[in-house]
C-alpha cells in the first residue's frame, strides 16, 4: 500500500469541510429511506470521518463502526431526530451522506 502525500489528505479535508452544511432532518429523510445515511457521533470530527470514508480507510471505518462512533441511522434514531429536529451538519461522500448532530457551530481547523 502506498503512502499518501501529506498535501492530498489536507486538500481532501479542506474540500470536504467546504462541502459540509447545516441540514434539517426533513431534508435527510430520502437518504435515510435509501439506507445511505451514516451517523457520526458528536465526539468525532465529522470531516475526519468523511475523509476516512472517502479514502476507503477500512481499518478506521471498521473501528468506528465497532465502537459505535459511526453507524447507519436506524428507525429508532430516525424517530428521535424527527421528534427533536436538532441542528444537523452533513457532508456527502457518495454513496453515503454523513450526518452529525451539533450543539454548537462546527469547529473549523
Amino acid at each position: 500500500m502506498s503512502e499518501l502525500s501529506m498535501t492530498e489528505p489536507s486538500t481532501l479535508y479542506a474540500k470536504l469541510l467546504g462541502e459540509t452544511a447545516p441540514i434539517s432532518w426533513q431534508e435527510l429523510q430520502p437518504f435515510f429511506a435509501r439506507g445511505a445515511l451514516l451517523l457520526v457521533e458528536g465526539t468525532q470530527d465529522l470531516i475526519a470521518v468523511a475523509q476516512a470514508v472517502a479514502q476507503n480507510d477500512q481499518a478506521k471505518v471498521a473501528a468506528w463502526l465497532a465502537g459505535g462512533q459511526l453507524s447507519k441511522v436506524d428507525d429508532s434514531r430516525a424517530e428521535d431526530l424527527l421528534s427533536r429536529d436538532p441542528q444537523l451538519w452533513a457532508v456527502v461522500v457518495a454513496p453515503w451522506v454523513l450526518v452529525q448532530e451539533r450543539t454548537t457551530a462546527p469547529v473549523l481547523h
